[in-house]
């Protein structure tokens, strides 16, 4: 059953669609809303070099946070504030973003808690095409975080779960400050069937799982201590959707429909990859030529190719997981070395094979031996750019 939405502010049909929709999801909360809210709008004015819409979406509120919000509307330019008559923070989100009008969905917690200076770098990848979506961490190395011990526990070991579980590749599922592309967005919301506090972490485990790249930023943080949140039934909660989510996917569920995001909507993410791929690959290249040319002579060229490999491969792999594919941090780091070495060792076997040839065929040439090599492993190029994209750091 749909929630029934009334709203009242800017048209969101008007064709002077803003580049940002920064929505901030409220349940009775009279007390904090105007004062964040104006602080909000403030900072928007001021300092965000962007268009923007901020939505106010009330989900449900028992007290007077509604008169507040429309109140805010009224005054305050650029202002939007919606009513949902269910209660939700995911039902809230996904009725706003479903029908923003803007470039770019964003929420953040109406507390404020995440520094503000962080909104321009969680939504200017999602702006350029570089990302589909984005996250604050608190976990992230460079993020500084004030809280009690209580709440940093209960964090941690929420996500060190998702991890050991989910084998998800973002640090922070819970931090109250994410983005997404809106045609990104429309096309995973219906694939989200939580429609409260877990939304957020199904949203982002469901980019994950479809390939679409997750940017992260890391946050300055300070805890709310008026916080209302019910750490243990929302834990509860979490749990059930994981389990939920692990069983959907062991039934080979939670992908994409086929077409449901153009060849214009990935093509930038893919050309990048392809043209810092190449570039490392060129630097890869020239580097193993130069290490052939020095041992070729003292070792002979089989060792010398054997050994060039082995200095430049853990290299090459090191480079393409930060700069061609963006994974840092610990997670993932073991597997994507050891199966990205076996997608770089596959042309081995053929240059040793090639070498042998040419030294029975009388060739002695380090040149020559070098060019042989080059033009074997430029024809596994494709074959290693697409492993490496689709089963390695998929």
């Amino acid at each position: 059953m749909t929630s029934t939405l009334l709203i009242v502010g800017p048209d969101p049909a008007l064709p002077a669609a803003p580049a940002v929709d920064v929505v901030v999801p409220v349940y009775n909360e009279e007390a904090a809303l105007e004062a964040s809210v104006r602080r909000l709008h403030a900072y928007l004015t001021e300092r965000f070099p962007v268009t923007w819409t901020v939505t106010i979406a009330d989900n449900a509120s028992t007290d007077r946070t509604w008169g507040v919000a429309c109140r805010l509307a009224a005054e305050l330019p650029g202002v939007r504030a919606v009513h949902l008559d269910r209660k939700g923070r995911g039902r809230a989100l996904r009725a706003v973003w479903s029908r923003s009008p803007a470039d770019v969905v964003a929420y953040m917690d109406v507390d404020l808690s995440t520094d503000l200076d962080a909104l321009l770098p969680l939504v200017a990848p999602l702006l350029s095409g570089h990302s589909d979506v984005a996250i604050g961490s608190r976990l992230a190395r460079g993020a500084r975080v004030v809280r009690g011990p209580k709440r940093e526990v209960v964090s941690r070991a929420y996500n060190a779960i998702l991890h050991a579980t989910l084998r998800n590749g973002f640090s922070d599922a819970q931090c109250g400050f994410k983005a997404a592309r809106a045609d990104v967005a429309r096309v995973l919301l219906p694939l989200v069937e939580d429609d409260g506090w877990f939304f957020d972490t199904e949203l982002l485990v469901l980019a994950e799982h479809n390939g679409l790249r997750i940017h992260e930023v890391p946050v300055d943080w300070v805890d709310d201590p008026d916080s209302r949140v019910d750490i243990t039934s929302t834990a509860i909660d979490d749990l059930r959707g994981i389990g939920r989510l692990l069983r959907r996917f062991a039934a080979g569920g939670g992908a994409l429909p086929a077409g449901a995001l153009s060849v214009d909507d990935v093509a930038p993410g893919l050309a990048g990859q392809l043209v810092r791929f190449a570039s490392v690959g060129v630097a890869s290249t020239v580097l193993f030529a130069v290490l052939f040319a020095i041992l070729a002579a003292p070792v002979g060229p089989l060792s010398a190719s054997l050994v060039a490999f082995l200095l430049c491969a853990p290299l090459n792999v090191a480079v393409n997981r930060r700069v061609t594919f963006s994974k840092r941090g610990s997670t993932g780091r073991a597997r994507h070395y050891a199966a990205g070495l076996a997608v770089a060792a596959s042309p081995l076997a053929l240059d040793l094979v090639v070498l042998v040839a040419l030294g029975w065929a009388g060739v002695t040439s380090i040149v020559a031996d070098l060019a042989a090599l080059t033009a074997v492993n430029a024809m596994s190029t494709a074959a290693r750019f697409v492993m490496l994209r689709r089963w390695v750091f998929r």
